[in-house]
């Protein structure tokens, strides 16, 4: 479920600028998509976790917000941030 030290190297190095570069909207959003997948595997076998759930809610706003703000600053980072996590939109 939670987003192990492995994976969060391997989300920075991919999307972000440098090993270091953590707080861009890219990484942000990709570090998001990666807790959010892990929710839903976990919703499919705990379908009565409402707390979670509500904990879901939030990520997914957080992460709509940050896409509607790199859509506003740079619309072809924007489509290629989509089409590498397969969001839809």
């Amino acid at each position: 479920m939670a987003v192990t030290k492995e994976d969060k190297a391997r989300l920075v190095k991919e999307f972000g600028a440098g090993e270091k570069n953590t707080g861009s909207t890219e990484v942000q959003i990709a570090l998001l998509t990666e807790r959010i997948v892990g929710l839903t595997e976990h919703f499919k076998t705990h379908k009565k976790d409402t707390n979670s759930r509500r904990g879901l809610l939030i990520l997914v706003g957080q992460r709509r917000r940050l896409l509607k703000y790199l859509q506003r600053t740079d619309l072809m980072k924007y489509r290629e941030l989509l089409e590498k996590l397969n969001i839809r939109k």
